[in-house]
């Protein structure tokens, strides 16, 4: 026995799917999504999306790979192999600038990998809409709304009520 991961509604123009998104935006819904064959603009203010949180993991991965380089140089010149050489300072940031530079770029991107992987809840090897039939459409010419049972809003009959009201030609039940 499968259960169920949402409800999909299937729109023909961009138009009509933005329109669904301010409606299911504006009663509250927290867990659905946009599928479109091509990016719509607008469509992030009308599903009421902010700005990604990738850029902070992005952030302090740099934060990091700058504060490591540093105290990598640091403890190499300081403790680990200390060269004297005619007396120039043990440490100075001047030199060590290089290295952090490469760390921040690299644990930058990790960062921003991994901050990507971990919002996205990804990796998920399979997908409950890739079993639905009429979704394929998404990469044609199709529009798709779907809003899933995660949601606590989510009531199958009300849910479908609001989806009818947006003038989706299509509504369907997707199982997990």
């Amino acid at each position: 026995m499968s259960t169920a991961y949402g409800i999909i509604a299937e729109f023909d123009t961009p138009a009509g799917a933005m329109h669904a998104a301010e409606k299911v935006r504006d009663a509250g819904f927290r867990k659905w999504d946009v599928f479109t064959p091509f990016p719509v603009h607008g469509m992030d203010k009308a599903m009421g999306l902010k700005n990604s949180k990738v850029g902070w993991f992005s952030f302090l991965g740099g934060v990091t790979g700058y504060t490591t380089g540093m105290l990598m140089i640091w403890f190499m010149n300081r403790f680990d192999y200390p060269i004297l050489i005619g007396g120039k300072p043990m440490f100075s940031p001047f030199s060590a600038f290089p290295p952090s530079y490469e760390l921040t770029i690299l644990l930058g991107a990790f960062g921003a990998l991994g901050g990507m992987l971990i919002l996205n809840r990804l990796p998920r090897l399979h997908h409950p809409l890739l079993k639905h039939k009429r979704f394929e459409l998404v990469t044609h010419d199709k529009f798709f709304l779907v809003i899933e049972t995660a949601d606590p809003r989510y009531d199958e009959a009300e849910t479908r009520k609001l989806l009818e009201s947006t003038g989706s030609p299509r509504i369907e039940l997707v199982e997990e």
